[in-house]
C-alpha cells in the first residue's frame, strides 16, 4: 500500500468546479480503501468531521478554514455478475461519473446514457440521486458501500436503505458528515431500452424514434454543452437550485397567474414540480452579472464564478436570489449543492 501521505495548508480552489478559494489545515489525498481508513482514523484521534472530496462539483466552499479535507481518488470498475438480461457493476467512488457513463456504454451496460456528462465522481452520485432527461441514479442502484468515520467501520445499504427521494437520500440527511461512500453497485441492462420521454431530448433525437443508447447519450451531450458551460472555461456547480415541489392550490394559483409556467407531475396528485429555471427567468435573473460572480446567460439555474470570487460572494447573490423567489411567486428555493 502506498504511504498515506499528509498535506498542511492546502489550497482548495483547484479541487471544486467553482473554483471558490478556501485552505485544508489537514488534507489527505486516498487511493484506496486502506488509506481512506487510516485517514478516517487519524481524523477520529484528532476530534475532527472531515470534509470528503470528490470531483468537488457539489459543493461551495464558503470560505471557512477546513480543518481536515479527505479526497476519495479510488478507481476500479468490476462486473460482480452476469443474467439474461442484467449484469451488476461494482465501481469505486472516486471514478469520474462520465467517465462510468461511458465506460458502460462501450462494454454494453445500458441506463446510464441520460446521465451523461453529469459532472462529479461516482461517490458523490447516490448523495443527491443525480438526475437528468427522464432517469434518476436510484433506478439502477443495487447497493451502496461506506465507511463510517467515527468508527472507519465498512457497511453497505441495499437500494431501499438509501431512502433515495428528489435530489435526496439518506446520506444526505441522516447519514450527513458520518460515513463515506466508497462503491456503488449498479444493475444495468444487456439489451436497449431507452427513456425519451423527455420532451427536449425528443426533440434533439428529432425523426429517430427508436434511438440507440449511443444516441440518447450523444443527444444528451449536445443538449448539455449547448446549455451549461463547461466548468473548465467557467467555473459551476451546475444547477445551484432544486426545482421546488409545490402544493396542488400553489400550483393552480401558479397556472392562474402565468399561463408559460414550467412544471412537471410527481409521484402524487397533490404535489407538482415547478421548473426553478423559469422562475428565475420570470424574476429577471438570467444573465445577471454582478461584479465577480453572476448568473449563466443560457441557464439561469447556473451560478457561476466570473473573476477569482469569494464563496461570501456567490452565496450572497444566491441568498438574493431566493428572497426575489419568495417574495414574487411564494415559492421557498432550496440550495443544492452542500455548502460548508
Amino acid at each position: 500500500m502506498k504511504t498515506l501521505q499528509t498535506e498542511y495548508d492546502q489550497p482548495l480552489a483547484s479541487f471544486n468546479t467553482l473554483a471558490l478559494p478556501a485552505v485544508a489545515k489537514l488534507f489527505f489525498d486516498t487511493s484506496n480503501e486502506d488509506q481512506l481508513v487510516a485517514a478516517l482514523e487519524h481524523c477520529s484521534n484528532i476530534g475532527e468531521i472531515p470534509l470528503i472530496l470528490g470531483g468537488g462539483s457539489n459543493i461551495v466552499l464558503s470560505g471557512k478554514p477546513i480543518p481536515v479535507c479527505v479526497r476519495i481518488a479510488s478507481r476500479g470498475i468490476r462486473v460482480l455478475s452476469k443474467s439474461a438480461d442484467r449484469v451488476i457493476v461494482r465501481v469505486s467512488a472516486g471514478v469520474n461519473w462520465n467517465d462510468l457513463v461511458e465506460h458502460c456504454l462501450a462494454a454494453g451496460y445500458y441506463g446510464l446514457e441520460n446521465l451523461a456528462l453529469i459532472p462529479g465522481s461516482v461517490g458523490a452520485a447516490p448523495v443527491q440521486n443525480i438526475g437528468a432527461y427522464g432517469v434518476e441514479l436510484n433506478q439502477f442502484v443495487e447497493r451502496v458501500h461506506f465507511r463510517w468515520i467515527e468508527s472507519g467501520k465498512a457497511q453497505n445499504y441495499s437500494a431501499a436503505q438509501c431512502e433515495f427521494g428528489y435530489r435526496d437520500s439518506v446520506f444526505k440527511r441522516q447519514l450527513n458528515d458520518k460515513v463515506v461512500i466508497t462503491a456503488v453497485d449498479f444493475s444495468l441492462r444487456l439489451h436497449s431500452e431507452v427513456n425519451i420521454e423527455y420532451a427536449a431530448l425528443r426533440q434533439e433525437l428529432g425523426d429517430l424514434l427508436t434511438p440507440s443508447p449511443a444516441q440518447v447519450r450523444d443527444a444528451v451531450v449536445a443538449i448539455r454543452r449547448r446549455k451549461l458551460p463547461d466548468p473548465d472555461s467557467l467555473p459551476n456547480a451546475g444547477s445551484f437550485f432544486k426545482n421546488p415541489v409545490v402544493s396542488k392550490k400553489t400550483m393552480q394559483r401558479l397556472c392562474e397567474h402565468y399561463s408559460n409556467v414550467v412544471y412537471y407531475p410527481t409521484s402524487s396528485s397533490d404535489e407538482f414540480k415547478v421548473a426553478a429555471g423559469w422562475l428565475l427567468d420570470q424574476a429577471g435573473w438570467r444573465g445577471v452579472q454582478e461584479d465577480r460572480v453572476g448568473v449563466h446567460r443560457e441557464q439561469a439555474l447556473v451560478l457561476v464564478n466570473h473573476n477569482n470570487a469569494q464563496g461570501a460572494e456567490l452565496l450572497d447573490l444566491a441568498a438574493r436570489i431566493q428572497s426575489s423567489i419568495l417574495a414574487l411567486f411564494g415559492i421557498d428555493l432550496e440550495i443544492e449543492p452542500r455548502i460548508y
